[in-house]
């Protein structure tokens, strides 16, 4: 644990899993507006800006050091998460109790806001405009799990605490590795990419930036504006074959998306998966060809939400900056998204396309 740092004038924040991709790009945020800041992951801070913050280094299902840890916030960011490839019990553990023990924590320091980062994968595999009111569609552990802590943000609301709510899609950005860095591999080293289906369907992302952003709203508005819970995700996004198509034409090889059969993809995918020879698991198969896009309509009119990266800025962006760190990308090891993902027997497709 390293020494607190000198109290911010915009505060204090709190952010669950700040060694994180998100949590690093938040950190960054609030640090530029003079936010004094406490890290808590149960995985080390080798960040530039460490020697800036105060670290804690210790699990989120452990409430004795999150209670302990958050005594000095006027603020909590909850980012920390277990992947959806990680175990059943990993994924209920992480999910649901910690963010038990985070919002336990902060009732019991008297810290007036939890802002909690969910997902919209509790609406299921086709999603197209839903807003934040549509039912939820259990599909694995993860979602199972998202909806739970959910359960547990609106009870804390009901002792007093102010508890925003954001579901964001998926967001890319620097530091964002895990699968996509397939694709940005597969783009530097000259192969076209496979696509599961035509490609057609329309997939929403989100440049980390703007969730940023959205979160600091989140952090200072008036608790009558933002106590309520907001589907995040870029506002300008088209199909997936154009989207991944601006991956390798900004790689410059000239090599196009290659669009494949749905059944004998996922088949072969699933079978993979099973050997435990490919790092593709099942909701990104099971999804990846169908439309998957939010409204953001109740975000951009209680937050003022603007979203200034399309998908293709937001890919593209996350690219550049693959490409810039990429002998220091290729050190890291491990199954977050800030690790690129060993790409198993899947690899080998870089050489057919």
């Amino acid at each position: 644990m390293c020494a607190a740092t000198t109290p911010g004038a915009a505060g204090t924040a709190f952010v669950t899993g700040g060694a994180g991709f998100l949590g690093i790009n938040l950190i960054r945020h609030l640090l530029a507006r003079d936010y004094a800041i406490t890290s808590f992951d149960i995985a080390p801070f080798t960040y530039p800006e460490r020697p800036s913050i105060r670290e804690v280094t210790a699990d989120i299902r452990d409430y004795p050091a999150i209670e302990q840890a958050m005594r000095e916030a006027t603020v909590v960011v909850h980012c920390a998460a277990a992947l959806p490839s990680y175990s059943t019990n990993d994924i209920m553990s992480t999910e649901v109790q910690g963010t038990r023990n985070v919002l336990r924590a902060a009732l019991a320091n008297r810290v007036p806001r939890v802002v909690h980062i969910s997902s919209t994968a509790i609406y299921g595999a086709n999603v197209a405009n839903t807003p934040e009111d549509a039912p939820v569609e259990i599909m694995g552990p993860y979602a199972e799990a998202k909806v739970l802590a959910e359960k547990a943000c609106a009870e804390a609301r009901q002792q007093g605490l102010s508890v925003p709510i954001l579901r964001p899609k998926t967001f890319v950005g620097p530091e964002r590795l895990g699968i996509w860095a397939m694709l940005y591999d597969w783009a530097a080293s000259g192969s076209g990419f496979p696509l599961i289906g035509r490609g057609e369907n329309r997939y929403q992302l989100l440049d980390v930036e703007d969730l940023c952003d959205v979160i600091h709203t989140a952090m200072i508005a008036p608790n009558n504006e933002v106590n309520d819970v907001f589907n995040i995700g870029a506002s300008v996004f088209g199909t997936m074959r154009d989207d991944f198509q601006a991956v390798l034409d900004r790689a410059g090889h000239g090599r196009k998306v290659r669009p494949l059969p749905i059944r004998p993809m996922i088949a072969t995918l699933k079978l993979l998966e099973a050997l435990k020879v490919s790092p593709v698991y099942a909701w990104v198969y099971e999804t990846a060809a169908a439309d998957s896009y939010v409204s953001i309509a109740k975000a951009e009119s209680a937050l003022g939400f603007r979203p200034r990266y399309s998908n293709i800025q937001a890919l593209v962006r996350n690219y550049d900056w693959y490409v810039e760190h990429l002998p220091e990308i290729q050190q890291r090891t491990g199954v977050s998204h800030r690790a690129a993902w060993k790409q198993g027997l899947v690899g080998l497709g870089k050489h057919l396309f």
